[in-house]
């Protein structure tokens, strides 16, 4: 995507941390979620900094599960099909 995000550790993280969830993909979230906790493991920064970066990961993780709570109801309503359940494969 094309929208500038601001990354980990700088200012105004968590100025947008809901407001710009709403129109991020799921694989964009993941990404900035995975760059924020390896912010928080390296240990740099100021506590202000971790506590803010710590706000929009927990907002960026409510954001992927909702994504895939999404995702898995759409892929259940597939299995399903307007005829009742689908036929599985079994192991």
């Amino acid at each position: 995507m094309g929208e500038a995000h601001n990354q980990p550790g700088s200012p105004g993280t968590t100025a947008h941390a809901e407001g710009d969830l709403a129109h991020m993909s799921f694989e964009d979230a993941l990404q900035e979620l995975e760059e924020i906790v390896k912010s928080l493991e390296g240990g740099k920064g100021t506590l202000a900094q971790a506590i803010a970066d710590y706000e929009r990961g927990a907002a960026l993780r409510r954001h992927c599960e909702a994504k895939l709570a999404e995702a898995e109801a759409k892929v259940q309503a597939i299995m399903e099909g307007p005829s009742g359940p689908a036929l599985r494969d079994v192991e």
